[in-house]
């Protein structure tokens, strides 16, 4: 893989344009990460003793998109994407795979919560906010957080790659 497929954040940008083409830089890297694999191997636990899979994380960053920019940023009640909630308000987080996932299912899944968000982000300013753990939490900060999140589970989806069939890079 090449770093060349990805969209490079723009050098010289303002604000806005530069957190959107980072967030976008992590969820096109992910997507190069998975790029090519069968259900079997987007499910390998390849990194003992964790549990984690390809098919659990991108399953995870649907429901991140979902939370941060449909139910915390827009107040919208939207059920979790992958199973049911694991207790009243605890989620799985979408990491749990169920017997009927499939991996083109679950990056299908992700990329339409990822233009949902796309679309929920455009007619707002980085300053617009909503109610968060007691406080308020605006538009700037969620992509701070995205873009953090994103970068962490790059790192992941690398390291599960290599391990599933060596592949290396981006």
């Amino acid at each position: 893989m090449e770093p060349t497929e990805r969209p490079m954040p723009p050098l010289d940008a303002d604000e806005r344009t530069g957190l959107e083409s980072w967030l976008d830089f992590y969820r096109a890297t992910v997507a190069l990460k998975c790029e090519g694999l069968t259900d079997e191997q987007a499910r390998s636990a390849s990194v003992p003793p964790s549990s984690l899979t390809l098919l659990g994380l991108v399953q995870h960053l649907a429901e991140v998109e979902r939370n941060w920019f449909r139910r915390i940023l827009t107040g919208e009640d939207v059920p979790p994407l992958f199973g049911p909630p694991a207790g009243p308000g605890v989620h799985s987080g979408g990491f749990d795979l169920p017997a009927e996932a499939t991996f083109a299912g679950a990056v299908a899944v992700w990329q339409e919560e990822v233009a949902v968000s796309r679309g929920v982000c455009a007619g707002r300013s980085l300053e617009d906010s909503a109610p968060f753990m007691g406080g308020e939490v605006n538009l700037r900060w969620i992509h701070h957080h995205m873009i953090g999140e994103y970068a962490r589970h790059s790192g992941h989806a690398d390291l599960l790659r290599e391990r599933i069939d060596g592949s290396t890079g981006v």
